[in-house]
């Protein structure tokens, strides 16, 4: 069973790879706007890659050891939005990290996967409508361009693509405001992550933490040493 599921997580890395340039033309494509990279400033771009996934330049698909990572890359996270619909947690996740290794790493620039990124990516709702990608966001929750975000308007929206239930800029701005307070303190060097899953840069209050993923919160990361 082991080895057949193997074998098919490994025969997909073969079919997204001659499949990749069609499935990104056509997620531009069906988009309801595409924003270029070059909208967003330089600024912006580090402050979502410190949050996101800090050494994205040093991998290629998968890092399992820069503090703050967590356990899904940028790229594995394009790639849930690329060749997944929906993706379920399993034998899943084990395919995902071949292809984000194999198939998007080597045939997408670090540029483009970015640019694929910020347009794909899905930050909650308004008026029960999805709003997808950090310039939609922009617009929806703020109306504005990117450009004329403040910086913590900006991050507000880099606050929610965690979990945009938990910290939705409209829904929930208390825990979204905090949370924008946390990654601040990331971007500007106040705040170094204290391991690979701390996500949220310090502890939850329970409220803040139902719902969210298991795997994605470690309390005894924030126990004080021990004497």
């Amino acid at each position: 069973m082991a080895l057949a599921g193997l074998i098919y997580v490994l025969g997909t890395v073969g079919y997204y790879r001659a499949r990749t340039p069609e499935i990104i033309r056509t997620a531009r494509q069906d988009a309801r706007a595409w924003h270029p990279l070059s909208e967003f400033s330089g600024w912006q771009i580090q402050a979502l890659l410190a949050v996101q996934d800090p050494g994205f330049y040093r991998h290629h698909g998968i890092d399992l050891h820069t503090p703050g990572a967590g356990l899904t890359t940028l790229t594995q996270g394009l790639a849930k939005k690329l060749y997944f619909h929906p993706f379920k947690p399993g034998i899943r996740k084990l395919q995902l990290m071949l292809l984000a290794r194999w198939v998007l790493d080597p045939l997408v620039s670090k540029e483009e996967q970015q640019e694929l990124f910020v347009n794909l990516i899905y930050l909650g709702k308004s008026d029960g409508r999805p709003v997808i990608g950090l310039g939609e966001a922009a617009r929806v929750y703020y109306g504005r361009t990117m450009a004329e975000l403040t910086e913590t308007q900006y991050l507000s929206l880099v606050a929610m693509i965690i979990a945009p239930g938990n910290f939705h800029v409209k829904d929930h701005p208390e825990a979204n405001a905090e949370r924008t307070r946390r990654i601040a303190q990331v971007v500007n060097g106040t705040y170094q992550p204290r391991g690979l899953m701390d996500l949220y840069y310090g502890p939850l209050d329970p409220e803040t933490q139902k719902g969210l993923a298991p795997a994605s919160y470690f309390p005894k990361l924030y126990d004080p040493p021990k004497e």
